[in-house]
């Protein structure tokens, strides 16, 4: 009977040491993870901002696959939210606030908890890498949910390792998307052709990228602070590609919708007639012009066709702007091949 009664007391002593631990942790808890991930801020946070993408890096849907998604029908912006429910309840994650491009703020509801802040931020790094911040918080805590933090290890324990691993699986898919093109021969066409403004030079086919970098905003500002008239896209047209010297000739072009006389220099007046040409559209970074040139090239005369005389026109039409258009597998690009 003693020793029963002793054991009552010592269980006693436990459950009151207990309750006192728990009672003096802390009333607040804040979990944060960063990860960089070389993409464009505007691009990770088009991913996060719709939670339609969440369940495909979600490291918690990645151990529970039973877990079921409810989608509203507003899933991004402010008031877009989500919900799930697992085996320990449900949940509802809500956008409270968002800074396009910077910022995010959520709440989450999960059970019978107290609510839970959950932010992102997305830091733009000099090298065109991103540094994604993901943050949750909870402050004021009742009793019962100290103890269940307490008795699982703590919220560190419990959600960095989730955070860590979504943000793995995030850096993957926007990775991956970014990645993604496609070619596509749209056949004969007939080029309209029409008045340019345009600057041209000669350099090196390596020397390409950066010399097209500079002297295609130069054509572009010139039409905009003379307030000229656009007819379209601006373009590439160019004039001799060697291979085996290494050598390019091209025009940086902007089309014009009449005939303008320049007073700058550098800058010139062209004209191109109308002309037949196979045309060519790639979807996706202007890494894959290359595999676009080519399967061109190769679809003329594979099907009877004839590349004109005296180097016809070949252009590279850019229909997206990369800086309305972040991510890469957006971009548009035609490509016109002049042929009999």
């Amino acid at each position: 009977m003693k020793a029963f009664k002793y054991i009552l007391f010592l269980l006693l002593i436990v459950i009151i040491g207990t309750a006192i631990y728990i009672a003096v942790q802390p009333n607040s808890f804040e979990v944060t993870r960063t990860r960089t991930i070389k993409a464009p801020a505007a691009v990770i946070y088009n991913n996060v901002i719709d939670f339609k993408n969440w369940e495909a890096w979600s490291s918690w849907v990645e151990a529970d696959p039973d877990m079921k998604i409810t989608l509203p029908e507003q899933t991004k912006g402010v008031n877009g939210s989500y919900s799930w429910e697992d085996k320990d309840g449900i949940g509802t994650m809500t956008n409270l606030k968002v800074e396009e491009n910077k910022s995010i703020t959520q709440e989450m509801q999960f059970a019978e908890f107290p609510k839970s802040d959950v932010s992102w931020r997305f830091k733009s790094n000099e090298d065109g890498s991103t540094d994604a911040t993901w943050t949750i918080s909870g402050k004021d805590l009742p009793f019962g949910f100290k103890a269940f933090a307490t008795f699982m290890g703590g919220m560190e324990k419990q959600i960095a390792p989730h955070y860590e691993r979504s943000l793995e699986k995030l850096d993957s898919i926007v990775i991956s998307g970014m990645k993604k093109y496609s070619v596509k021969i749209d056949g004969i066409t007939q080029h309209s052709g029409g008045y340019y403004l345009y600057n041209t030079t000669s350099c090196k086919i390596t020397e390409l990228k950066a010399k097209m970098t500079e002297m295609l905003p130069k054509v572009g500002s010139y039409a905009m602070t003379n307030n000229i008239n656009m007819a379209g896209a601006p373009f590439v047209y160019y004039h001799k590609w060697d291979v085996e010297n290494n050598a390019v000739m091209f025009s940086s072009c902007v089309p014009t919708t009449t005939k303008v006389i320049s007073n700058d220099s550098e800058i010139l007046t062209g004209q191109l007639k109308p002309f037949k040409a196979v045309k060519t559209t790639l979807k996706g970074n202007y890494e894959n012009l290359k595999e676009a040139w080519e399967t061109t090239m190769k679809y003329i005369p594979e099907n009877g066709l004839e590349f004109t005389k005296k180097n016809g026109p070949m252009l590279e039409t850019y229909l997206t702007d990369p800086m309305s258009y972040p991510n890469p597998a957006d971009w548009v690009t035609e490509i016109y091949i002049a042929v009999k």
